[in-house]
This record gives C-alpha cells, structure tokens and sequence, in this order.
C-alpha cells in the first residue's frame, strides 16, 4: 500500500521493536477505511489507539528473523524448520500466563521474552540486543582438490579471513576472523573450499534500554536440536528466577553461561 512521505517519517520514529506492528495495523485500518493511501493522519490515530490498548497486544514472547518464511538471501543455514520449533516451544511455556502472575499492572512489550533468527552473519534481526539471538552459520574447510587461484574466496571475504599467496597452494583461512557466513564457499569454482559444518551461532543476554548489554556468543556452531535445547535451558532459568517481569539479561549469569558452554559446546565445533 503506498504511503505519503509525512506517514513513512512518523512511523520510522516509532521504536524499532514495535514498528513491524504498528505499521501493519496502520495499514489493515487504512484498507477497512478504503483509503487509497496511507496519511499521518492514519499513522497518528492507530498509534494512538495501539499505546493505549498495548496490554491487549502482548502475548508473553516476541519471536522474529530477518526476511521471515521467504529466507534470508544470504543465508548461511535454512532455519525455516527451527522457527517453526521455537514458535511451538514459547507457545508451550504459557510466557504470557506466567508474566501476568508475575507484573503488577498492564503488561508492556519490554516485559515479552525476546527471540531472534538471522540466517547469515548481517544478522539484520539484531540478534545482539536481544534475550536469545540465532545465526545461522557455515563454516568453512579447505579440502583436496586442487585450488584454481582464482582468488574469488578473497574477493567474497568482508573480514579478510581469507589469504592465497606464494605461501598457500591453496587458501588459508584465519578463525579469529572468520564469521562463518560461508560466503567463501559459495563462490568457490572448484570446491577447494566446502561446508565442514552448517548450524547456529547462539547469542545470550542483550538488551537496550538505560543500561544496555550487548549478548554474549556461545563459542561453537550448534544444531538445530542443540539450539532448541539451548533455549529451552534458558526459558527454565527466566521462569525460575523472574519475579517481576525482569529482562532475562539481568537474570542470566557468568555461571550460566559457563555451564551451557560446557553442556553444548564439548562436541560442537
């Protein structure tokens, strides 16, 4: 639907995690009004009436990836079936149930347990600021067959993990710089260059706010079961430990962290 240039400015001043919401509600009462187009107007009034009736909208999680059932056109992993898995996971913990036991008052979106996938390493969700970021991950091996120079590895590498000179017959590739995105290995012509292990990256613990915490980044690439153990290894310390509807940042500790460390990363990579 098109939008006037007054709409588009307001809602892009609306916050970040609300905004997709907001701008599908705007659009669904401007089509019911059989507007042509959406106004400020449409904007200001459904924004309006969406703060004030936020309570009526939380559903106890907030579960999101970057581009949705059509895919990431980047990605390093297919988590189509792994947010199908995660969706059953939160509706099962009844988070909204919980968190009206544990909030006085009206419950507000900064209340809702936060989940995200990205597909590849952009990790265009924000995967950094939330309770549980995922991304999808490939990493890279160097195999037999014999390389052809081409140099297309370097050309595809953003963080120069990859080096091919005199000293290499074929590419040598730095781990300390590598994001595992796997973008090396889809231009590899001559399969050099191949997908050792396809998974998640996990990150725990982001949040914004007055004291914002950037996640913490489980050192190993997991599984789809792995990720899905993971999280709910998590939702269990939040609904242990939550009495009033606390971020899980807050609530998540250098031991935790060290014991998921331990549990999930002795036979990952």
């Amino acid at each position: 639907m098109k939008w006037t240039a007054a709409a588009e400015a307001a809602v892009k001043r609306v916050p970040f995690f609300v905004r997709k919401r907001v701008r599908a509600r705007v659009e669904a009462e401007a089509q019911a009004a059989g507007r042509p187009e959406v106004s400020l107007a449409d904007v200001e009034a459904t924004q309006a009436r969406y703060l004030s009736g936020m309570h009526s909208e939380i559903k106890g999680y907030q579960l999101e990836a970057c581009f949705g059932p059509s895919g990431c056109p980047h990605r390093a992993a297919d988590s189509t079936r792994l947010f199908e898995r995660l969706e059953t996971v939160l509706k099962g913990e009844d988070l909204l149930g919980f968190l009206r036991r544990r909030v006085a008052g009206d419950l507000k979106f900064h209340h809702e347990f936060r989940i995200t996938v990205a597909d590849c390493s952009n990790a265009c969700s924000q995967p950094q600021i939330k309770d549980i970021g995922v991304i999808g991950a490939c990493l890279p091996v160097v195999t037999d067959e014999p390389c052809s120079r081409c140099e297309a590895c370097v050309g595809a590498c953003a963080e120069n993990a990859l080096a091919l000179d005199s000293k290499h017959e074929s590419p040598a590739i730095d781990p300390a710089r590598c994001l595992t995105c796997g973008d090396c290995v889809t231009v590899c012509p001559t399969g050099t260059l191949a997908a050792g292990r396809r998974g998640y990256r996990v990150q725990l613990g982001g949040r914004l706010g007055r004291h914002p915490s950037l996640a913490r980044e489980l050192p190993c690439i997991l599984d789809e079961e792995q990720v899905v153990a993971v999280v709910r290894a998590c939702l269990h310390l939040y609904k242990e430990r939550s009495r009033v509807g606390e971020r899980f940042s807050r609530l998540f500790q250098e031991s935790d962290f060290d014991n998921l460390t331990r549990r999930f990363c002795a036979t990952a990579v």
